[in-house]
């Protein structure tokens, strides 16, 4: 999959989630998804190469960074709690949207309960 259509299945798949928002502030070149207010997503270009910058739980981000070549630290971002995912053979469209919805999950799970659009324990669960 290449960076283009990397972007295009992670903001697609934001547009599914409860009560995100999108938003451009930094320049034109940085797109940051939030929920309640706060950054679950980010998407640039790293010199001529689109990202999709993402949250992850410390010790899964580890592993995802061990087990996908294309899976970085977060550019940008503290590198412990952020991934970068870029287009690349290791990664595919059913990956995406599960990254995004993890990080969605763990922003979510931060917000006080009266804010929180879904239940982060049991949204998108797989059984």
């Amino acid at each position: 999959m290449d960076g283009q259509e990397l972007q295009k299945i992670a903001r697609d798949h934001t547009a599914d989630l409860p009560g995100t928002d999108q938003e451009r502030r930094f320049d034109p070149d940085w797109e940051l998804h939030k929920v309640g207010g706060k950054v679950f997503m980010l998407m640039t270009d790293m010199p001529g190469r689109p990202v999709v910058i993402l949250k992850a739980d410390p010790d899964d981000a580890t592993a995802l960074r061990e087990q996908y070549a294309d899976i970085t630290p977060g550019y940008h971002m503290n590198k412990r709690h952020w991934i970068t995912v870029e287009g690349g053979d290791t990664v595919d469209g059913n990956l995406v949207k599960d990254l995004v919805t993890d990080s969605y999950r763990l922003v979510v799970g931060g917000l006080p309960k009266s804010q929180q659009p879904v239940d982060p324990q049991t949204y998108h669960r797989h059984a």
